[in-house]
Order: C-alpha cells, then sequence, then structure tokens
C-alpha cells in the first residue's frame, strides 16, 4: 500500500467512528488487531469500546489536524469535542463538553489496521470532566490550568 492509501485508510476509519458505521469496522480492522493502550484485541471488542464512548459522549467528533505516513505507520493529531451525556468507566455524566488533543499511531498491513496506539492527556481529560481537582501544589505550578 502507498503512504497516501494508508493515511485514506486511517481517514476511513474516523470518518466510520464519527457516522456511527460500526459495520465498516470490519473492512478497515484485521481480525487480530491489537490495540496497545486499551490492551484490547480483535474487531469485536474495539467496536464495543467505540460504541461505548458514543453513548458517554453523543456528540463526540474528532477533527484530524495532521497525518504522516512512513513505512506501514501512519501517525495522527487530533483534536476532539464531546459532551459527557453518559457513564463512562464509571463516572456518571457531568453534562460538561470538552476539548483535548490526541496522537494516534497506526499500523496498516494489506489495506487494514492492526495495531494502534492512542497518546492522550488523561488527568487533563478528567480534570475537565470535574472528576478531580489540582492539589494546592499543583494550582501554584500550573495556575492557568487550575481555573
Amino acid at each position: 500500500m502507498s503512504l497516501e492509501e494508508n493515511k485514506a485508510i486511517v481517514r476511513r476509519l474516523n470518518d466510520a467512528f464519527d457516522k456511527h458505521n460500526w459495520d465498516l469496522l470490519h473492512d478497515l480492522v484485521a481480525p487480530e488487531y491489537c490495540d496497545h493502550t486499551s490492551q484490547l484485541q480483535g474487531v469485536d471488542p474495539i467496536k464495543e469500546r467505540m460504541k461505548a464512548g458514543k453513548v458517554a459522549f453523543t456528540d463526540y467528533h474528532e477533527n484530524i489536524e495532521d497525518i504522516i505516513a512512513e513505512g506501514d505507520k501512519v501517525w495522527v493529531h487530533v483534536k476532539t469535542t464531546a459532551t459527557h451525556t453518559g457513564e463512562w468507566m464509571g463516572i456518571a455524566p457531568t453534562g460538561k463538553k470538552v476539548t483535548s488533543e490526541m496522537v494516534d499511531i497506526y499500523r496498516i498491513v494489506n489495506g487494514k489496521h492492526v495495531e494502534g496506539r492512542f497518546i492522550t492527556d488523561s488527568l487533563d481529560f478528567l480534570k475537565k470532566l470535574g472528576v478531580i481537582e489540582y492539589t494546592e501544589k499543583g494550582k501554584k505550578l500550573f495556575p492557568e490550568d487550575a481555573k
């Protein structure tokens, strides 16, 4: 596959997630897919995790800001927006609108996703949801973030 074809596959996965097109996952994700971040393996566990995310954040949207391909890897910088409207990982809905940035790293083989790693600032995300707060020391170190 060419680098541009690999980037197109990642864009299609992003679009499938945004549009809740779960059936397309079987076309884009290899049966042996491994999500190293969430420690999930296979298409169905990934599909269930994505569906749960869409229940908890019904208006979740990822915007691809930058995409780079090299060899069989595709690196994507995304900005996300979402409103926390359902339970997520044991956290009751807060109703808060949150934004975040992530770097996703995919490995593509024969036109399918076979591996993924997702780098995000979970601490910042939880703070934006209002489920954690900085300590007094943290507020002094990061005054703008502590508001």
